[in-house]
């Protein structure tokens, strides 16, 4: 690759609830691609996967129902089935960058599982740009989607949503770069702390 090319991962994932440490990662996508660091365009899509799993603690399975109602994954779709950890892990060592929409939330579920994905740069896509002063009505990815004629409907499965996501960074802003410069421009998020840290250190 050349000097201004890196690998980005872009991911996404489907929970039991809001809860990191109470609830679980359902259903984890990932799009290992590569870029230009000074323009922001993709390349091309190298490789992609998703996952399923069934939850295993008793908080996280108690609150399945109440998130099917938002994923819409059936429980029977997960039953039995576990993260292949191995080819998972190999996204996360090829990343130069990682991308997630709301890539707070991702991050926290994420490092309860795979705690090396602290040591990665992480770009939020939702928050890095301005997209209220562009005039969009919120951040949220199907307004974007909707307003960007990528899509009108949202399955909230994540393969779905990365590669819709992946649309949107490559489209131009109204400043005339492309979305995934701005994200990049904006700077990397500041490592996730987990709660006992934060009580720790406050």
């Amino acid at each position: 690759m050349r000097k201004s090319e890196k690998l980005g991962l872009v991911l996404d994932v489907e929970t039991t609830g809001l809860g990191p440490t109470t609830d679980e990662v359902i259903e984890l996508a990932l799009k290992l691609f590569s870029y230009r660091t000074d323009t922001g365009e993709i390349i091309e899509v190298l490789e992609e996967d998703s996952f399923l799993r069934e939850p295993i603690s008793s908080s996280a399975r108690n609150n399945y129902d109440r998130a099917f109602r938002v994923h819409g994954i059936p429980y029977e779709s997960v039953r039995g089935k576990s993260f292949y950890d191995v080819k998972i892990k190999t996204y996360f060592h090829r990343a130069d960058t990682v991308f997630a929409h709301n890539a707070s939330f991702d991050r926290s579920f994420l490092y309860q599982m795979y705690p090396e994905v602290n040591e990665l740069k992480w770009y939020c896509t939702m928050k890095s740009v301005p997209w209220k002063n562009y005039g969009f009505a919120n951040a949220k990815l199907l307004t974007l989607l909707q307003s960007h004629n990528i899509t009108n409907y949202q399955t909230h499965r994540a393969l779905d949503d990365i590669t819709y996501l992946m649309e949107l960074l490559k489209k131009s802003s109204p400043n005339g770069n492309l979305y995934l410069q701005e994200v990049l421009e904006y700077g990397p998020m500041r490592k996730y702390q987990p709660a006992t840290s934060r009580k720790k250190m406050g």
